[in-house]
């Protein structure tokens, strides 16, 4: 019984320092969650507006065909996935991974951002042009933008047809989802039900078409940023939601082991208790 008494003891001492190492994680997660949220919104109406330039572009001159959007004969995807660095952040990573083996050809080429992953791709077959894995955490726009550019090149000398972004969207603090952006080629807008005002035609020198050739590489490159900023913002809601379901979960352990122990030791003083009523009888 002392032998369960102490193993006991020891179990609730291991749960305790394992939750204050979880709460600890979990404040530096909200912490940086909340640095990075405000980061990613202030670029993503950067994006956005940049974006709906372009989109209004294709609408207006949809006629104009630009070298962005003609679709190359080839069949094969040009993907750039977001992954985390780090685990201990909940299905984060397996919902990258998830998506990519239901979407993906092993045989197509990718760049995998992130260094958790990078051996798991490696291993499932994946052809990843970066040799070695590139942190997600330290990324910078120009490493990006190299990355970006390649699949553009790719895209113009027609050795792939598709040029896309595999990332984690950040729906709210709670939520997040492994997303799909396509980025080339150039699709025009879905027309939907126009709101009846005066219509103004932009016009453009020395054309349209130019100024979208020059356009669409800018807006890539800034979308790419984006989806890399809500990817990062993502792993830090969902390591801080798997810190905070580890600091509950421990604390159920630990009252649970604690009620165990406090058995134990009742069962412990109770049996104590009758050695001495029995003996003073047999004197």
């Amino acid at each position: 019984m002392a032998q369960s008494k102490q193993a006991l003891r020891s179990r609730i001492k291991s749960v305790k320092n394992t939750r204050k190492i979880t709460k600890a994680m979990e404040m530096i997660a909200n912490a940086k969650l909340l640095k990075q949220r405000k980061k990613m919104e202030q670029n993503r109406e950067y994006a956005e507006r940049l974006q709906a330039c372009v989109n209004e572009i294709l609408s207006d001159h949809g006629d104009e065909e630009s070298i962005f959007s003609i679709q190359p004969k080839s069949k094969r995807t040009f993907t750039i996935l977001f992954t985390s660095d780090l685990g201990l952040c909940g299905a984060y990573n397996a919902n990258v991974l998830k998506l990519a083996n239901s979407t993906l050809n092993k045989q197509d080429p990718i760049v995998l951002i992130g260094t958790s992953m990078y051996h798991s791709f490696q291993e499932a077959g994946y052809q990843i042009l970066n040799e070695t894995p590139i942190s997600s955490d330290k990324l910078e726009y120009s490493t990006l933008k190299v990355w970006v550019q390649q699949g553009i090149d790719k895209f113009l000398s027609q050795e792939v047809g598709t040029v896309q972004l595999l990332y984690t969207r950040f729906v709210n603090t709670m939520n997040f989802e492994a997303s799909l952006d396509v980025l080339l080629p150039s699709q025009k807008p879905a027309q939907t039900e126009q709101v009846k005002k005066e219509e103004v035609l932009t016009l453009f020198e020395p054309n349209a078409v130019t100024i979208l050739n020059q356009l669409v590489p800018m807006m890539m490159h800034s979308v790419a940023y984006s989806d890399w900023l809500e990817s990062v913002t993502s792993e830090q809601g969902a390591r801080r939601v798997a810190m905070k379901t580890a600091s509950d979960n421990a604390d159920t352990l630990s009252q649970s082991l604690l009620l165990e122990y406090n058995k134990a030791r009742q069962a412990a003083i109770t049996q104590e208790i009758t050695e001495v009523v029995n003996g003073s009888s047999a004197v």
